[in-house]
């Protein structure tokens, strides 16, 4: 138990004993050889009684403020020496979106934040316009029921090609598989000739 003892408190314990092992000696063991005693040495004991109790007293008071003084630090090394428990953390995995990416032919592609998507191609115009011109006056008919005012054409039974403004791959497929009350072409005309009167009527509508 004295090992747990502080320093200031060993301290206290020392000076305690000493002054209670010189009240027994001088009431107990010192009259029992000199019974005259103090005698005439009254005040010498009594001066010795005086310092040794305000040496008691003193380590009473001095030594419990140092005692006081180093009581946080003890409890702070009792603190920082208590292993702590770690604190779990909690990892959330991250989830990862793939882009969708569609195919692209000979056009470019738009792209929108991470969705790319392919844009319509428009068919490229092949042909002639010129020789085009010629089978759009020949012998197919089409400005006897088309309006085109390029050709001089004022026909009313299809549409108004000069308003519609029809594309080139539009006009190929009409005239070669008709519809609408339109003939099919694909079987009077070769397939030059179409796109031949398919550039002739894209040039002369958007050109």
């Amino acid at each position: 138990m004295l090992l747990a003892l502080t320093g200031y408190e060993t301290a206290l314990v020392v000076v305690a004993a000493t002054f209670i092992v010189f009240a027994l000696a001088m009431a107990l063991v010192i009259p029992r050889s000199r019974p005259e005693f103090p005698g005439k040495r009254l005040p010498i004991f009594l001066a010795v009684c005086g310092v040794f109790f305000v040496a008691q007293m003193t380590a009473v008071l001095v030594l419990a403020e140092v005692g006081e003084a180093d009581e946080p630090a003890r409890e702070e090394t009792t603190t920082s020496a208590e292993p702590t428990e770690p604190t779990p953390t909690e990892t959330t995995g991250t989830e990862t979106t793939g882009t969708e990416t569609t195919g692209t032919e000979t056009t470019g592609t738009e792209t929108t934040g991470t969705e790319t998507t392919t844009t319509e191609p428009t068919a490229p115009a092949q042909g002639d316009p010129v020789a085009g011109k010629e089978v759009f006056l020949g012998t197919s008919g089409c400005a006897g029921c088309h309006t085109l005012a390029d050709a001089g054409s004022t026909g009313t039974i299809g549409p108004n090609l000069d308003d519609l403004k029809p594309p080139y791959d539009a006009v190929v497929s009409q005239v070669t598989n008709g519809g609408g009350g339109m003939p099919a072409f694909g079987d009077s005309l070769s397939e030059e000739q179409i796109q031949d009167v398919a550039a002739y009527v894209t040039a002369a509508t958007q050109g």
